[in-house]
């Protein structure tokens, strides 16, 4: 299994995920700034993949700071971490690690500068292995909910290279083939950016596992034509009532599934929760270069002077969502009470 993202002495090392399938390339980041950038250029992407950059982005950022005591470094800490949560805005992941590696932070603040700056690239580390223990428990429990047999639809990214190994989505569908189970992949193309030409696809084939490419309006015909079983796709942040953010066309997805009586199941883990919210109107939406809408591997593809738009997600209503399932167990309708009950279990 490729590693999507590392933390090697002194430097963050992330699988360059704009050069799939294409280049598989590693870049090196050496400074908060840089990984930001990463972050917001898509080099890494996907909720729980970000947390993990953000936690090691925030680690390279303590060790670039000169301070005497504890509130002089924090002051100047706290600065380059709002300065990061402000790269993506959707993916709740990116403040929850954050809030983390600050709350870290405060609690040890009676350690020596070098020691608290060793505690926090530690707790950098930590995120990474538990986010890869908790897509596989995640995928567990979703792989009951998946027959031998079964032809499953997903849309953008949700496997290895949108987490620190695994995957949420992909993890599920990962786990079912381990347990025995004759799977067969329908992946989304996702425009504009082509996660799931160039990333799903790649990841599931490099995994031997069978999947076959459509474009993202034709999924509905294969519906139609009794092809697809069931669809499984990833968020960016889950609201308190199981209102979904996640890659924009999933709202599309969960319409045609609910319109063929299809299952449609939600992967994400606990941290990809975000309670505070009463409903997705209040998640907010990242709105991305309209030149990613109007070109295709740099080419235009669209006349000069017609605009477009980008808006990178949208919202799937808690109604059009089967299950929700997490590395603490599965959610089911009411969402306000099962999910929870779910995060109460951290």
């Amino acid at each position: 299994m490729f590693k999507t993202i590392e933390y090697v002495d002194d430097t963050v090392r992330m699988l360059d995920q704009t050069k799939l399938p294409l280049e598989k390339t590693y870049i090196d980041y050496k400074t908060i700034e840089e990984v930001g950038g990463a972050i917001k250029g898509m080099v890494i992407r996907g909720a729980p993949a970000i947390g993990v950059a953000a936690a090691m982005g925030m680690s390279l950022g303590a060790e670039s700071i000169q301070a005497e005591d504890f509130d002089s470094f924090f002051s100047k800490w706290e600065v380059m971490g709002n300065k990061l949560g402000q790269a993506r805005p959707t993916a709740v992941n990116l403040a929850w690690a954050i809030t983390r590696m600050k709350k870290v932070a405060q609690d040890n603040k009676n350690l020596s500068i070098p020691e608290l700056k060793s505690r926090l690239k530690s707790e950098a580390q930590t995120i990474c292995v538990q986010d890869i223990e908790a897509c596989k428990e995640m995928g567990n429990f979703g792989q009951t909910l998946i027959s031998s047999g079964s032809r499953v639809l997903t849309h953008c990214n949700a496997g290895a290279l949108a987490t620190a190994g695994f995957g949420t989505a992909l993890g599920v569908i990962r786990a079912a083939v381990n347990h025995g189970k004759d799977i067969k992949v329908f992946a989304n193309e996702t425009r504009p950016f082509l996660q799931g030409a160039r990333l799903t696809a790649w990841e599931l084939n490099e995994d031997n596992i069978n999947v076959e490419l459509i474009t993202d309006n034709m999924c509905g015909f294969f519906m139609s034509k009794n092809e697809i079983d069931a669809a499984v796709v990833g968020a960016d942040r889950i609201a308190g009532n199981g209102d979904v953010a996640n890659k924009i066309g999933t709202y599309m997805v969960a319409v045609m599934a609910a319109r063929h009586k299809i299952p449609f199941y939600v992967a994400a883990p606990i941290s990809t929760l975000d309670l505070t919210l009463a409903s997705g109107e209040e998640i907010p939406i990242e709105e991305r270069s309209s030149d990613e809408v109007a070109h295709i591997n740099g080419k235009r593809i669209s006349p000069e002077g017609v605009t477009a738009r980008h808006p990178a997600f949208d919202i799937t209503p808690n109604d059009l969502v089967t299950a929700i399932i997490t590395d603490k167990g599965i959610a089911y309708p009411p969402y306000t009470e099962s999910l929870k009950e779910l995060a109460s279990k951290l």
